[in-house]
């Protein structure tokens, strides 16, 4: 596949058919920066992210709403080069999708995302096969989808102007679980209290205003469940903040080598959080070095241009 050159037109690629946590979104946007002829079509648009070019508006009936999502495609091959699905969802059903793509030679790309392929067996993952590349976001998913290319998502760093962590002795601590089981809450809140720092808890508010509570914090808390870490902690870090989360060492070593830096996360897990906190609790100079090297390491991982980069070098190898 390949974009514009001379007087070539610009390579078509369709993005579909969520907007989850904005990644798709940016995306698009990143390849439109480059030339491409780049859009987003969702099946619905979501409250927090509602943004898109196309919907699809299904009807609750089974029959006419794979009757409606093959009119859609059928509007988009025309104007398609690429087809590229996130979450492990096509614009119908897969049994038909791969086919109508080989036979009218349109390519594919599966994009997971983390909880879409999360603790599933290589049988629940067999039909990512179909598609023409896969991509995973880290190399603690990989584990999943091992023949998958890691692009790690981006962000926009002109949108999200460093605020190092204040120099005062009382630092605030965030922490925003979109579950608290899941994030590991009740640990963050314990630690905080033996550490005697304040803990704000951010939940069910829209993103720009939870990014500004980020813009306040000293020190971010991500999880300790996951073994990575997702889109607060990198919106965290290029603002220079401090960001506590569990890693998985593998992970770890495998990104520092792809992508020849050192992970500024602070490393923590159930048993060592007070300790892994302390230092944070107890030092501004400490915050503020941490801090630097976070945004340090956004605009070298996770800079949206790069990743519009790494996505147009995997288009032109399909």
């Amino acid at each position: 596949m390949k974009g514009r050159r001379g007087g070539e037109r610009p390579l078509r690629v369709t993005h579909a058919p969520v907007n989850t946590a904005g990644i798709p979104w940016d995306n698009v946007h990143a390849l439109r920066r480059r030339g491409i002829d780049a859009r987003l079509v969702v099946f619905e648009r979501y409250k927090l992210h509602p943004e898109a070019d196309g919907e699809i508006r299904r009807p609750d009936n089974v029959v006419a709403r794979q009757a409606v999502q093959a009119a859609a495609l059928a509007r988009l091959l025309p104007r398609t080069d690429v087809f590229h699905f996130y979450f492990g969802l096509t614009l119908v059903p897969k049994r038909a999708q791969f086919p109508i793509l080989r036979a009218t030679r349109r390519k594919s790309v599966f994009h997971f995302l983390g909880s879409d392929i999360r603790g599933k067996s290589p049988e629940q993952l067999a039909y990512a096969q179909r598609a023409d590349a896969r991509i995973v976001g880290s190399y603690d998913a990989i584990r999943w989808v091992p023949d998958a290319e890691v692009i790690p998502p981006g962000v926009n760093l002109t949108a999200l102007t460093p605020i190092p962590p204040a120099s005062d002795d009382e630092p605030v601590f965030v922490h925003a679980p979109s579950s608290r089981t899941r994030k590991g809450t009740e640990h963050f809140v314990r630690a905080c209290e033996e550490l005697g720092v304040e803990l704000e808890i951010v939940e069910g508010l829209h993103h720009e205003e939870a990014r500004r509570r980020y813009e306040r914090a000293d020190v971010v808390l991500d999880q300790l469940n996951a073994g990575w870490y997702g889109m607060l902690a990198i919106e965290a870090m290029a603002l220079g903040k401090p960001v506590v989360t569990f890693l998985r060492d593998e992970a770890a070593r495998r990104t520092e080598e792809a992508f020849d830096t050192r992970v500024p996360i602070v490393r923590a897990d159930k048993e060592n959080l007070v300790e892994a906190l302390r230092p944070l609790a107890e030092s501004a100079a400490e915050r503020r070095r941490i801090g630097a090297e976070s945004r340090a390491y956004v605009e070298r991982v996770h800079d949206l241009e790069r990743v519009a980069d790494r996505l147009l070098a995997l288009y032109a190898r399909l």
